[in-house]
């Protein structure tokens, strides 16, 4: 959320953010309302000054007083309760456009409406050259490590179960991250946060209430989250921070009910309404070049992650058009795919500024004893079962085995995934 003083003195350039990011709201109509919401805000904080100036008159008036005194109490309090709900309805029509301001977006985002729009930053590795590449659901089902028939017995459209090989490399790549963090990241916290959390903390992210259609809920108005980095930050929630920055390495189980995505994906494992995500957040001093250097950080982090795994992969910034609604910037990592032959996202790096801070109530005492709003960013190490995809594709053999990445041997005990040595279900 913005700042409404932040608004009002920089009308143009949050109209013109609004418009690079292909969202349309009525920055006059909120300004319009605010003004409505001051006026009638003192006119109520009038009358109620009035009204208990009045109640001490009434006690101290005389018996012949008191009549005329408590008729005209009367006349007062009907005209703040007429102007209190005059007050209530605009400020439910300031609060719902408040949450709809979008971010300014930085000034080195491109133009664009859509993902089509991104920009490539970057690419890092050697595709592979394969010959009639099969995709990662046949490799995977050639060795007993993925049963999507039965996935979507059990659990409908997109289940899956992981199985054999496939769920042992999931482990591993949860393995390797781990120690991945620990070894070269010991300064991140690890947490294990939950995935069903209250409706404030999605209010407080900014995926309510844009987001709804795409999330599950519960009969008791909570929500099943998409990312760690909705409980991470609502773990915060109104508190006042020292020792900035604090870093956080979160897990959690994730669900998404891909609303629109009707057609797409509809087999294999990019696109599943339950996944697993390790998720990276940072929550600095409100400073644009911190949050901007930790931005880099990580993004440098995920890429060194899928350069272990020797993954090939671009990096592309994203169009004004592909932000959200709180982002200020953000990277994509997409990894190649050999059976699409394209790149496919894998890791989403964003900051944010004060937008979700301010919703959240986090705030810190900088060097002059003030409070200020924090800065918040996030991004993801590793998604599975996403990852898996061009883990198994760019390390197909012609025979139907799949190397396992060096990293992962010691986790996996083998160097090479065999199809007739795969354990039938």
């Amino acid at each position: 959320m913005l700042d409404i003083h932040f608004i009002r003195e920089h009308k143009d350039l949050v109209k013109a953010g609004a418009l690079k990011k292909h969202i349309d709201i009525d920055i006059d109509k909120l300004l319009e309302l605010d003004d409505a919401r001051k006026d009638l805000q003192k006119k109520v904080d009038e009358y109620r000054a009035e009204q208990n100036s009045m109640n001490s008159s009434v006690a101290n008036a005389s018996p012949e007083e008191r009549a005329s005194l408590i008729a005209k109490l009367k006349e007062i309090k009907e005209a703040r309760e007429q102007e209190e709900a005059k007050l209530k309805k605009v400020l439910h029509d300031w609060q719902l456009l408040m949450l709809q301001v979008p971010n300014v977006p930085d000034v080195s985002v491109p133009e664009g409406k859509d993902d089509a729009d991104n920009v490539e930053v970057r690419v890092w590795g050697d595709k592979p050259s394969i010959e009639n590449p099969k995709s990662h659901y046949e490799l995977l089902a050639g060795l007993n490590g993925v049963d999507l028939e039965r996935g979507v017995k059990v659990s409908g459209f997109r289940g899956y179960f992981m199985t054999g090989v496939g769920a042992e490399l999931t482990f591993a790549l949860w393995r390797f991250a781990l120690d991945f963090m620990n070894e070269k990241h010991a300064d991140y916290t690890h947490y294990i946060v939950p995935s069903l959390v209250r409706r404030e903390s999605f209010m407080g992210t900014g995926y309510l209430p844009q987001s709804e259609d795409d999330l599950y809920k519960t009969q008791d108005d909570e929500y099943l989250s998409g990312t760690a980095e909705v409980a991470t930050m609502g773990y915060f929630m109104d508190d006042v921070l020292t020792d900035l920055p604090k870093k956080v390495f979160s897990f959690s189980p994730c669900f998404r009910r891909e609303a629109g995505s009707h057609g797409k994906d509809t087999k294999g494992l990019i696109r599943v309404h339950e996944f697993y995500k390790f998720e990276q957040v940072i929550i600095c001093e409100a400073s644009h070049e911190q949050s901007v250097a930790f931005h880099e950080e990580l993004l440098a982090n995920a890429e060194e992650f899928m350069q272990a795994l020797k993954i090939p992969y671009h990096v592309v910034v994203n169009a004004g058009g592909d932000l959200g609604l709180g982002q200020v910037k953000k990277y994509d990592v997409e990894a190649w795919v050999p059976s699409e032959g394209k790149y496919r996202e894998t890791h989403s790096a964003s900051y944010f500024h004060d937008f979700q801070t301010r919703r959240l109530n986090i705030k810190y005492k900088d060097a002059a004893g003030k409070m200020q709003f924090a800065h918040s960013l996030n991004s993801t190490l590793l998604p599975t079962p996403r990852l898996l995809v061009s883990l198994i594709e760019n390390n197909q053999q012609p025979d139907g085995s799949v190397k396992v990445p060096e990293v992962l041997v010691p986790y996996m005990k083998s160097e090479v995934l065999h199809p007739h040595e795969a354990k039938k279900n």
